[in-house]
């Protein structure tokens, strides 16, 4: 017998059933909510962000769709796109054309590049869903013209949902999704923080499981999970290992397998932070939901107080410099560049990214992925490398 405190047996029970959630592709628990009650909607939305509170106070499940990964061979997505992109648009249209979303009411696809753009065009033609919106960012970040045509693509939104299930979103109705929003973030949050300190009493990919699978939930359920987890990680169990900590970077949209996450680990990198599921931590600290105008809330917390994202391009804060704080926040030894093959948001923002890191004595190293990756073995041999030569020269 060793000394090792293993870890609470309802945190391996809550792990078992995020992961279940987080990779079913037919979205099992989320149809069976929009089915409880003729008024509920489905909306899913793709990577990266979407006012989830604005859907919730319409009645409705905001549902992330963050691709197949290797739980689905393509077929007939192939057909759709042409070879040199990435790989999740691939999989979201076949999941489309097999009816995994036939229940899905809406869809938003946000501004992040043409293949998404491209991929509302097929969902348009397809005629799936009743509604089908590009969700288009501002990317000036003045309240008078960013904030006005912000403001202006979320009414369109909430106009769709009104259409189709008659529910007003009055002030107090968003005003409560804003706090239930605000607490799950500030979870979140505190999560993420007690791993700075104590990464392994709760694995990188137990993380993730976590939060993918309140994408697929109402929030106050999801709520109450990060509430248990959060008082369950607070015991002292595990046991420290000789890893450096990491921050992996480049992954808000197209996700890495489980498989090269739990490599990186294996390696010797503790994960301290990460923009894996950016989406769901998007605003940097709380939303008003004490106020008179909370959507102007939810539009003005967009504009000050988005994180640093290759979908938004705000020159007045250098997406270099905040990856610096990030790493000198978390107390981590080095960054991992980690972009889905052919993403040319992360891979045009990597050169300012890693001249950033260089100034300031940061090191890092890259590697590109695809969703349904299976091979690791060189990836784990990269992070090996990387984290034994921090543990031996810097």
């Amino acid at each position: 017998m060793t000394g090792i405190k293993q870890p609470p047996a309802r945190l391996a029970e809550i792990l078992r059933t995020c992961e279940e959630l987080a990779f079913d592709l037919e979205f099992t628990h989320a149809k069976a909510w929009r089915k409880a009650a003729d008024d509920r909607l489905l909306v899913g939305y793709l990577p990266i962000y979407v006012p989830r509170e604005v859907i919730h106070a319409a009645n409705g499940l905001p549902v992330g769709i963050m691709g197949v990964g290797d739980h689905k061979r393509i077929i007939k997505g192939d057909a759709y796109y042409q070879s040199y992109i990435c790989h999740l648009p691939r999989g979201i249209i076949e999941m489309a054309l097999d009816s995994n979303l036939e229940v899905f009411d809406g869809f938003l696809f946000p501004a992040i590049c043409d293949c998404i753009r491209n991929l509302s065009g097929m969902f348009k033609l397809a005629q799936k869903g009743k509604f089908t919106r590009y969700f288009d960012y501002p990317q000036n970040f003045k309240e008078h013209i960013g904030g006005t045509f912000f403001r202006e693509l979320i009414e369109t939104v909430e106009s769709d949902m009104f259409k189709l299930n008659g529910v007003k979103i009055t002030p107090e109705r968003l005003n409560h999704s804003i706090g239930l929003y605000n607490r799950n973030r500030s979870m979140i949050e505190a999560i993420y923080d007690i791993r700075q300190e104590f990464p392994w009493r709760l694995s990188a990919v137990d993380t993730y499981y976590i939060l993918r699978a309140g994408l697929v939930m109402p929030v106050e359920e999801h709520n109450a999970i990060l509430e248990e987890v959060l008082e369950l990680i607070k015991l002292d169990h595990g046991e420290a290992m000789d890893n450096i900590r990491v921050v992996v970077t480049g992954s808000f949209c197209e996700q890495p397998p489980i498989g090269m996450l739990k490599s990186m680990e294996m390696a010797g990198c503790y994960i301290v932070d990460d923009d894996l599921m950016l989406g769901s931590r998007w605003t940097q600290g709380d939303v008003d939901d004490t106020t008179d105008d909370p959507l102007g809330a939810i539009v003005t917390a967009f504009l000050e107080k988005s994180p640093s994202s290759s979908a938004v391009y705000d020159v007045g804060n250098p997406k270099g410099a905040r990856l610096v704080d990030l790493v000198r926040h978390r107390h981590a030894d080095g960054v991992i560049f980690c972009a889905a093959s052919f993403c040319d948001p992360a891979l045009l923002d990597r050169p300012e990214l890693q001249k950033a890191c260089d100034a300031a004595g940061i090191v890092h190293i890259n590697f590109q992925f695809h969703e349904n990756t299976g091979q690791f073995k060189v990836i784990k041999e990269q992070a090996g490398t990387f984290s034994d030569s921090i543990k031996l020269w810097v």
